[in-house]
């Protein structure tokens, strides 16, 4: 069997462990030979590969990113994409693919797989941890870590200055690294996509923090909005899944709190860094299970299925239940911070 493997959407650390497992354990125990596709679903698209062998993955494990390239390529959208698709497969020889992704590389995975027979496997990507099927995603530990690492840093030279310190931080839909990161940096002030915020709320909490001397830190997500507003974007191109880019809200509630307050608010958007860099021991271990079941699951024909943690156990779902609904965070979590607020 030759078995096609691929990662789309943003990068993040543990992509590469996730194809060192799957290519180490095809050949090693199965047999299978491998073909790396670039670029996403740009590759199968076009017909793009690199060689994915037992050499090609030696020394990968600790690296960040992806050896295959990634992309935001949407092959639904694209002239003629899945007989192209389909085409390509055919010629290079390949029966089975593995798709590492997040909520779009793997909905397109699911529609090739229950629509027009493209036989899939899907593993959960992305550093949101927003896919509900799983308990976890790789990616999302060394992103809270290296946000939380941050945190850290900057609490140190707000309170050198007394001055208001606002970090944007990921998540579009889900606030979980907020809120992880959050928690574990001592933030006095966390807001997230699932929660609108009432800015007054906000300014009260910060200035509390400044009648004891403390200068406050308000840890922010990318999509988290206002009671009375819209989400802030950078600007209204959308991507082929229909993606807005973000980024944005962090430096408008710096300037709104220091209007308001009267206090000096300075914004540290974390942005990429969050993606990028050596994956924790944590997201190692997961990317590792996930490539070893997924090729597992190649093996034993379970196409149009994702591989994805539950407790210890890694299982196998439907890719289409597990791109249904985004794993969003609960209400009774984040009241737990309030403690912490103001």
């Amino acid at each position: 069997m030759r078995v096609g493997v691929l990662t789309g959407g943003g990068d993040c650390p543990g992509l590469n462990a996730v194809i060192r497992a799957v290519v180490r354990k095809g050949v090693q125990q199965y047999g299978f030979d491998f073909t790396g596709f670039r670029d996403g679903w740009r590759g199968p698209l076009e017909g793009s590969t690199v060689p994915l062998d037992i050499p090609a993955v030696r020394g990968i494990l600790p690296r960040g990113g992806t050896i295959l390239g990634s992309s935001r390529t949407n092959p639904l959208k694209a002239e003629n994409g899945i007989r192209r698709i389909k085409d390509n497969l055919t010629k290079l020889e390949v029966d089975a693919l593995i798709a590492i992704g997040g909520e779009d590389t793997l909905g397109v995975a699911a529609r090739l797989a229950d629509e027009y027979g493209v036989r899939c496997v899907g593993v959960p990507k992305t550093i949101d941890n927003d896919l509900s099927a799983t308990d976890y995603t790789f990616g999302f530990d060394t992103a809270v870590n290296i946000a939380t690492e941050a945190i850290d840093r900057l609490h140190t030279t707000a309170e050198s200055h007394m001055r208001v310190l606002v970090v944007e931080v990921m998540g579009r839909h889900a606030g979980w690294i907020a809120l992880h990161s959050g928690l574990a940096g001592g933030a006095n002030v966390i807001l997230i996509p699932e929660q609108r915020f009432d800015i007054e709320q906000v300014c009260a909490w910060v200035e509390s923090r400044f009648k004891i001397r403390y200068a406050p830190i308000v840890v922010v997500a990318e999509g988290a909005m206002p009671k009375d507003g819209e989400m802030v974007l950078k600007d209204s191109t959308t991507d082929s899944f229909g993606h807005v880019r973000l980024s944005g809200v962090g430096e408008w509630l710096a300037k709104e709190i220091e209007s308001r307050t009267g206090k000096e608010a300075r914004t540290t958007v974390l942005g990429h860094v969050q993606r990028g860099g050596t994956p924790s021991a944590f997201d190692r271990w997961l990317a590792t299970r996930f490539g070893l079941h997924a090729i597992e699951a190649v093996r034993d024909g379970a196409f149009g299925h994702m591989v994805a943690l539950r407790g210890t156990e890694i299982v196998r779902v439907p890719l289409a239940d597990a791109t249904a609904r985004l794993k969003t965070v609960d209400p009774r979590l984040y009241a737990e911070a309030d403690v912490f607020f103001g």
